[in-house]
């Protein structure tokens, strides 16, 4: 009886792996690093050492302009954005997260595509609804809400409605996947259990839903500290956001070492806030799996 040829597996070595694993790794990070990181550094650097080595940039941001009062105007308007955005987006998210079939996915691509519409057409058509003679004012005096038109745009309502239409998609999914992850049997065991409605929502439901929560609150929040094009064409002339005096600094008066200052201060009030957040996520979330 002839004898079976032997096969024989050669597996790859640990170290082998880890090289192609780094190899992979190591072209988006160099593309982070040129694209990213370095631009990022330079801007830093420029704030501390133009136009001489120093802190007297961060020194002007604070004690002198208008530099404090526009961050605090940004964070405001992020905070007020982000809870909107939540408030509008939780309900739509939780009645989203129970379909199924034709009308889950009628709801995903609804969703979705108004994220492929650009932030500068939409914003123009919020210019067109809140002008002086537009459809908004033409339909507060036709119903005797308003005996004239009113201001609506260049106000910071007009920029928070703007800002909440293009960011509530990034609300709505982190909270779709986290609801849908969510099992009916511990709903229907609380009722059984005889939890009223509140109680079970307060209870059960909404710790379950956190991970989205803060999820969309993060990616909200965040894209609100930088947003520029829909403040600039709502807010008509004033300075109401950070990336707004940003530009203004670096186009039209060529202060290059403020401009990066102000930038710097921004992305560190990023920073603590999302590190800030991220611990008392985390905290949360824990409570709500006990």
């Amino acid at each position: 009886m002839d004898a079976q040829p032997s096969v024989i597996i050669r597996t790859a070595r640990p170290w082998t792996q880890g090289r192609g694993y780094a190899l992979l790794a190591a072209v988006p990070c160099l593309f982070l690093a040129v694209l990213f990181v370095w631009p990022l550094l330079r801007v830093v650097l420029r704030s501390v050492l133009e136009p001489r080595p120093g802190i007297g940039n961060y020194t002007k941001i604070m004690f002198s302009g208008p530099y404090v009062a526009i961050l605090l105007n940004t964070l405001e308007v992020a905070a007020i954005v982000t809870g909107v955005c939540l408030l509008i987006a939780y309900p739509v998210a939780a009645l989203t997260a129970r379909m199924n079939g034709l009308r889950l996915r009628l709801m995903t691509a609804l969703i979705v595509g108004s994220l492929w519409t650009s932030a500068v057409i939409r914003s123009y058509a919020w210019m067109i609804l809140f002008q002086r003679y537009g459809i908004v004012n033409d339909a507060l005096v036709a119903l005797g809400i308003a005996d004239a038109p009113v201001r609506i745009l260049q106000t910071t309502t007009a920029v928070v409605i703007g800002m909440v239409h293009i960011l509530l998609p990034f609300m709505l999914l982190p909270l779709i996947a986290s609801m849908r992850r969510i099992d009916p049997n511990l709903l229907r065991a609380g009722r059984i259990l005889g939890a009223n409605p509140v109680r079970l929502f307060l209870g059960v439901y909404f710790p379950l839903s956190l991970p989205g929560v803060h999820a969309g609150t993060v990616l909200v929040f965040i894209s609100s500290l930088g947003f520029f094009i829909t403040p600039a064409l709502l807010g008509g002339g004033r300075m109401m956001m950070a990336a707004m005096l940003i530009e203004q600094q670096a186009n039209i008066y060529l202060d290059w070492p403020i401009a990066s200052a102000v930038a710097t201060v921004l992305l560190a009030i990023t920073l603590v806030l999302y590190i800030a957040y991220g611990r008392i996520a985390r905290v949360d979330v824990t409570r709500s799996l006990r």
